[in-house]
């Protein structure tokens, strides 16, 4: 790890940064003040838009990396992937918390959040479930990444006493992620007149919870891409002897994982006998989202893992996570109210994508805060033999 050098405030990422926070603070004051109308194209038809097709759909996905990580080293014994897992985990414990802040922009009303587990609780509703899982999971996050926080602020005591339970936290971690990744596909099976049959099937919470664990993989491999280029100065050597080897192990069970979600998306299909939507204009976009972001990303996740690419494997990891965005606007937006004519269909405002880059800014600021503080990417000095 290199000596920090400081550095000007006035960069070109910090420029626009500045900008895409200050325009988002005018359009939450908006939000919060003018309700729904003043800044989103949402109606009776759409209630749902942008803020949960990606805020909330592809914040929890793409989030996914914390616990295929941690239960890959923690509980399969990989542990020469250790250093991988605290970055995981970090960006994890960031998206969803960042999910549940964007959740206010869409639900409105921040203090009426918690009623729904503490005071009018719907035990029967999938969206009780999830709002349970994820409340829960970000808990058993903040635990599992609080070591790195107690170890920057030197609380050595209680810092030991969460790091015994990792192995515990790991277990709930798996256990909160499958349920409730699973159960944002059962959110809509609640709506099978709206849902376009090649998107809709009983096999939604199962398509989910599998794509999921493509998103985590290529979300580690894409993030660690990204932060070996601009924080390579805060890894140490550990980390980077083992950064090559952990992007092709993931990329290869990517490959997997992608392998087995195509062919149960055609067994979906095939169950129920859907095939003569292929014929149609949105078969065409669907065939487009399995060929492109699906099949291709398997090929290229396997070459790459095989010949030892690495620009390959991060390249692919970024087509990946793109697959896991496009897969749930259809679900959430493309495929949704797709009988309604053109003019009905929903498509987000300006201020909605400004708000969601807004949020997405916000959060790319607290990781390199916290980054560039903590040992994330290294091992703290006093911790060095527990590895």
């Amino acid at each position: 790890m290199s000596t920090e050098t400081k550095q000007s405030l006035i960069t070109p990422f910090n420029v626009i940064a500045f900008v895409i926070c200050s325009v988002g603070l005018y359009l939450t004051v908006m939000r919060f003040t003018g309700g729904l109308a003043a800044v989103t194209n949402l109606d009776d038809n759409n209630p749902w838009g942008l803020w949960i097709g990606f805020d909330l759909l592809c914040g929890v996905a793409l989030a996914a990396g914390g616990y295929v990580t941690s239960s890959a080293v923690y509980l399969f014994g990989l542990k020469k992937y250790h250093g991988a897992v605290r970055p995981a985990i970090l960006t994890a414990f960031l998206g969803y918390a960042f999910v549940v802040f964007a959740l206010h922009f869409d639900v409105g009303r921040p203090l009426r959040l918690p009623f729904p587990l503490f005071v009018q609780s719907g035990p029967t509703s999938v969206l009780f479930e999830i709002g349970l899982c994820v409340f829960l999971y970000l808990s058993v996050l903040f635990l599992e990444f609080s070591p790195a926080a107690l170890e920057w602020l030197g609380f050595k005591k209680l810092r030991n006493l969460l790091h015994s339970a990792t192995i515990a936290l790991t277990i709930m971690g798996v256990v909160l992620s499958t349920m409730h990744q699973s159960s944002l596909g059962a959110l809509y099976l609640i709506a099978p007149s709206k849902l376009h049959p090649l998107w809709y099937s009983g096999y939604l919470p199962v398509f989910f919870f599998v794509s999921s664990t493509v998103a985590g993989l290529s979300m580690v491999i894409f993030e660690g891409s990204l932060s070996h280029r601009w924080l390579h100065h805060k890894m140490d050597d550990h980390y980077l002897s083992e950064h090559d080897n952990f992007v092709f192990s993931f990329a290869r069970a990517a490959s997997w994982v992608l392998l087995g979600y195509f062919f149960i998306k055609v067994f979906g299909i095939a169950a129920d006998n859907n095939w003569k939507y292929l014929a149609t204009p949105m078969g065409s976009w669907f065939m487009v989202e399995m060929g492109v972001f699906v099949a291709l990303p398997c090929l290229l996740y396997a070459i790459g893992a095989r010949e030892r690419n690495l620009a390959l494997c991060k390249w692919t990891a970024l087509l990946a996570v793109l697959g896991i965005v496009v897969n749930r606007f259809n679900v959430s937006m493309v495929a949704f109210n797709w009988q309604l004519p053109a003019v009905e269909r929903y498509f987000p405002s300006w201020q909605e994508i400004w708000i969601s880059a807004f949020i997405v800014t916000l959060l790319i600021l607290t990781f390199r805060f916290i980054t560039t503080r903590m040992p994330i990417f290294y091992t703290h000095p006093e911790y060095k033999d527990e590895h």
